[in-house]
């Protein structure tokens, strides 16, 4: 379905889908979670709260061209933030809410942020630690109430939206003005990539870049007003912020905001949403547990299961192929009511499709949702590239794949194969940081640093990173991502990484699905006071090496795993072995455990 209406610039969609659009409208916007109920915020609230934001900001001399930041969860307040900086031709910065005092400082400083809207307390803490130290920081604004009085410089959203009020009355057109002040070709945003090594790198991105890809997403998406998003991926994250936040509102949809990742499985029957942005991981913990909860059922319901999903599998390539004989199709709709009706409802009962980006979706997690009539479109972008470059589409898909070039976006494979990607959707440098831009953008091409090809049908598939691949001791290339894909669909396996850079073979580091370990544990009456213990019990190692010796049947030997280790805790954000995109951060935990690696290559003539 089309855009509602053309338009070159983020505030000029927001002056469109509130004046214009929002006017005829009685449902709401933006919905969130308060106390035990979902609140409503229709098209005249986001206005009005937009403009007091924007005013006050402006009030404290925030013009065009400025940097604000945002810190925070995904709230409404985010947008009125996002809308705010950007309706006054200005630029904003957003971060992730799990960054450090440290890495605020280098954003705030590299960006010449002017200020910075945070979420909490919390939050406002971290900034205080750093305040001194960056010298372009006028104000810092909070968007709930604050625990005690604060210096100068320091407001809550309310008192700035007062401001905002007591201006208006001086300036009465000055936001609706502003509204058109910039050009398609302003930057409208900043955004800081967490990268896996090195400083954070500030992807310069115009409001042309951005549009480009909303408008690629409706030319192959049919989106529009009867759609109802929830949103849980960061709202600082590019993926999110296209395509479940400026895309959906510009094609008249309502957004609600999850209130966390482990309620995820709550708020989808409550707001039972049409569409969803998500990664692979909510994809492996869903999986997780329907097989866990399919195994503690008696042995005629697992036989009903496991018939259900097969008879999802042959139905859906016959679909494919527009050859669906009488008797699947009866076999079909009886798997449907005994099995796929159930857990198409613990989505909510109306999701239409997931889109799934951030990292790579297993071949196998693609087919068993699909057989369950839940279908997943995955894509593949950057930051650098707004971020869509490659996507799937709901009548032509192949997992595994991450589909085709997005329309009005040129992509081609180097002799080294790395993926390039031309188009209006790629970014205009890193900000301040020459020498990166001129390494990534060579021509107008970017380099992905991906390595891929396309296959016969035209579909990319990736094959991994560029500077993941290692080269074993025997000169063998392996490319790792694949390979921990397939050990993961395993339900004892939570995480997994292999390690083998120039060494004589490969090995692993295995974090497991607690959950199932206790499961596994309990039904075989094996007593354990924390289950933690279990990672060093002689029957674990022996489940999981059964497993690994079962997938990896496919794998060539050089790219087997010969040896294992069982970790006691998971790779975590916090703990820095994950980037906020949930990319695992290779280095830094072949870093952390280079002493139990080390262990697994004793006496090997590495």
């Amino acid at each position: 379905m089309a855009i509602l209406k053309d338009f070159k610039t983020l505030s000029q969609l927001f002056k469109y889908i509130t004046l214009d659009f929002g006017k005829t409208q009685t449902k709401a916007v933006l919905k969130y979670k308060y106390d035990k109920d979902y609140v409503d915020i229709d098209y005249k609230q986001l206005y009005e709260e937009t403009e007091n934001l924007a005013m006050g900001l402006a009030s404290l001399g925030v013009k065009r061209n400025d940097k604000v930041a945002i810190i925070a969860e995904n709230r409404p307040e985010w947008v009125y933030s996002d809308m705010a900086i950007l309706g006054l031709g200005a630029i904003d910065v957003p971060l992730y809410p799990i960054v450090t005092a440290d890495t605020i400082e280098f954003i705030l400083n590299n960006s010449e942020s002017v200020g910075i809207i945070v979420s909490t307390q919390f939050q406002l803490n971290k900034i205080l630690k750093i305040r001194g130290n960056c010298k372009n920081l006028r104000f810092i604004i909070v968007m709930n109430d604050i625990e005690s009085e604060q210096s100068k410089g320091i407001f809550t959203l309310k008192e700035i939206q007062a401001k905002g009020k007591t201006y208006k009355t001086e300036n009465p057109n000055l936001f609706l003005q502003s509204l058109d002040i910039a050009n398609e070709d302003d930057l409208c945003t900043i955004i800081y990539t967490s990268g896996t090594t090195g400083e954070p790198k500030g992807v310069m991105l115009t409001h042309k870049n951005i549009i480009s890809n909303i408008r690629g997403a409706h030319e192959l998406f049919s989106i529009g007003e009867k759609d109802i998003f929830l949103s849980f991926l960061p709202l600082c994250h590019i993926f999110e912020r296209m395509a479940g936040y400026y895309t959906a509102l510009s094609g008249g949809c309502t957004i609600a905001y999850a209130e966390s990742i482990e309620k995820i499985a709550q708020n989808m029957t409550e707001i039972k949403p049409t569409l969803m942005t998500a990664v692979p991981r909510l994809f492996e913990r869903m999986y997780s547990r329907i097989k866990r909860n399919v195994e503690t059922q008696p042995e005629k319901k697992q036989k009903i299961f496991n018939w259900a999903i097969e008879v999802g599998r042959v139905y859906g390539k016959a679909k494919k192929q527009d050859n669906i004989p009488i008797s699947l199709s009866l076999k079909h709709k009886l798997a449907d009511k005994l099995v796929f009706k159930k857990l198409r409802e613990r989505t909510g009962g109306r999701l239409r499709f997931f889109i799934s980006g951030g990292a790579a979706l297993a071949r196998e997690l693609g087919e068993f949702f699909e057989a369950a009539g839940i279908l997943i479109i995955e894509g593949y972008g950057l930051t650098e590239s707004s971020p869509v470059i490659t996507c799937n589409r709901p009548n032509d898909y192949k997992f595994g794949s991450v589909g085709k070039p997005l329309p009005g976006v040129e992509v081609k494979i180097a002799k080294d194969g790395e993926i390039l990607a031309y188009g209006p959707n790629i970014m205009q440098g890193y900000y301040n940081n020459k020498k990166e831009t001129e390494a990534t953008i060579k021509d107008g091409w970017l380099y992905t640093g991906d390595i891929g090809v396309f296959d016969a049908e035209g579909f990319l598939i990736i094959t991994d990173r560029k500077k993941h691949l290692f080269k074993t001791s025997t000169g063998k290339y392996i490319a790792p991502t694949p390979i921990e894909n397939l050990f993961l669909a395993s339900k004892y396996i939570d995480q997994f990484i292999i390690i083998g850079d120039r060494r004589m073979y490969v090995t692993a580091l295995i974090v497991p699905d607690f959950e199932a370990l206790k499961e596994y544990a309990d039904a075989n009456r094996i007593h354990y006071t924390d289950p933690k213990e279990l990672v060093n019990y002689k029957q674990v190692y022996e489940l999981l090496e059964k497993d690994l010796v079962q997938f990896q049947k496919k794998l060539a030997n050089y790219e087997r795993v010969r040896k294992f280790t069982i970790l006691e805790k998971p790779f975590t954000i916090e703990g820095g072995e994950m980037t906020p995109s949930l990319k695992i951060k290779r280095k830094v935990i072949e870093e952390r455990y280079k002493d139990l690696i080390e262990d697994m290559y004793k006496g090997s003539a590495d």
